[in-house]
């Protein structure tokens, strides 16, 4: 782990942005929508499902949970084709599916498993895979996983594991960037002074998701020398950079700049025409590219001290140990195949976990250039303590007009007291 642990070496916690990593379920964004209802129900079928390959006959009957109508992209076309395949594959195996709103999902979740219930698995980003990994909530998987991720990549196995164990199945990878829309804004800004300065004369309508999100607006850390942790944990973003990053984002405010409390809100607008330009994941790539045409992407604008470095996060099938282990572990494995993991690349926009799967996407390859130079999220337990007391910073400074400096000094003692530091 680098010695400092960078900005962007932080979100883990089990708070995760109850607002927001780009993404819900599967996806790091969030949404206000709630499920349909609250019974478990089939995943319906679709025409053209792709074969996929699973490790053997499935049979038996499991619960899934899933994000993947949160935000603004195509990730429920793309689970329900590959879900339809499996299915089809396996005639003895019955899914019971059920959506859970992404900002419910992990404390849902963790609620039900701590009782003994819960669903058989879900699909999520690693946001709280070191906090639910020390709770007990989900499987070990270390032994069951044995030679059975050919091909994934090592960021990817990776940010599956905890204390070196692995507890989730790898299915995609993911950092935040920027959209844009090539048809009023032929050349995304580079750097902060730019994106600064087109904010400033209107030639760029940006919007950014604001309220108490500390996920899509981490990457701005590095630009300005940020960090959030030492090695041994302790909150050290009070020592400069941080401030100098939430001050920036209040500038880009009183220039002109929206930051919306709500993700749909964001979204919706960018869809609209309403701003051209935005931070978000590749997990609303899908959805974008219906309602802006001409979509372009590009890295968050490098700072004075260098580039932006949003996290990179890994999603993947969490295994709830109360439930039907061995069958629910074997489906996400079916899930998981090149085959299923080609279906959410081309249909969802997703970076693929699997490094033999093709992104022709030049939209999907831009984010998988983003994922390749963010910083990996690690699952130190001090992150656990990160989520909510820097989404308060951000909150205080934004719209309450809270000193950057002291906000962030704040925000990094009540962290540092909580972990005992």
């Amino acid at each position: 782990m680098d010695k400092h642990l960078r900005l962007a070496a932080l979100v883990a916690g089990v708070a995760i942005f109850a607002a927001a990593c780009s993404g819900g379920g599967a996806t790091t964004a969030p949404s206000d929508a709630a499920p349909a209802s609250d019974a478990p129900v089939s995943a319906a079928p679709s025409d053209g499902a792709p074969a996929s390959e699973a490790p053997a006959s499935l049979s038996g009957e499991i619960t899934l949970w899933h994000s993947y109508s949160s935000g603004a992209g195509t990730e429920l076309e793309a689970l329900n084709q590959v879900l339809d395949s499996v299915k089809a594959a396996n005639p003895e195996l019955v899914v019971n599916v059920l959506e859970v709103p992404f900002a419910d999902l992990f404390n849902k979740y963790n609620a039900d498993a701590a009782t003994g219930a819960g669903p058989d698995l879900f699909i999520a980003p690693n946001d709280s895979l070191g906090f639910q990994a020390r709770e007990g909530v989900i499987e070990d998987l270390d032994a069951a996983l044995a030679d059975k991720l050919e091909g994934i990549s090592e960021v990817a196995v990776n940010g599956s594991k905890v204390d070196g164990k692995l507890f989730m199945v790898p299915e995609s990878l993911k950092a935040v960037g920027m959209f844009y829309d090539t048809a009023t804004l032929a050349t995304p800004p580079t750097t902060t002074d730019e994106l600064l300065a087109g904010v400033t004369d209107g030639t760029i309508k940006a919007g950014f998701l604001g309220g108490t999100n500390a996920y899509h607006n981490f990457g701005w850390w590095a630009a300005f020398g940020g960090e959030l942790m030492d090695d041994t944990g302790k909150c050290i973003a009070d020592q400069g950079g941080v401030a100098e990053a939430h001050a920036y984002l209040a500038e880009l405010q009183a220039a002109g700049a929206t930051f919306y409390p709500a993700y749909d809100d964001m979204a919706n607008a960018f869809k609209a025409g309403d701003i051209n330009l935005i931070v978000d994941g590749p997990w609303a790539t899908g959805g974008y590219k219906t309602d802006v045409p001409e979509l372009g992407v590009a890295p968050m604008p490098a700072g004075p001290t260098g580039p932006s470095q949003p996290l990179t996060g890994v999603d993947g099938w969490y295994i709830n140990p109360s439930g039907e282990v061995e069958l629910a572990t074997n489906f996400a494995l079916a899930m998981t195949t090149p085959e299923a993991q080609q279906v959410f690349v081309d249909v969802a926009g997703h970076i693929p976990a699997n490094e033999s799967v093709t992104v022709t996407d030049p939209i999907t390859q831009g984010f998988a250039a983003a994922v390749a130079t963010g910083f990996p999220r690690p699952q130190v337990q001090q992150l656990d303590n990160f989520w909510g007391n820097f989404g308060n910073a951000l909150q205080l400074v934004l719209e309450s007009d809270e000193d950057p400096t002291k906000a962030v000094a704040d925000a990094c003692a009540a962290m540092n007291e909580a972990n005992g530091l």
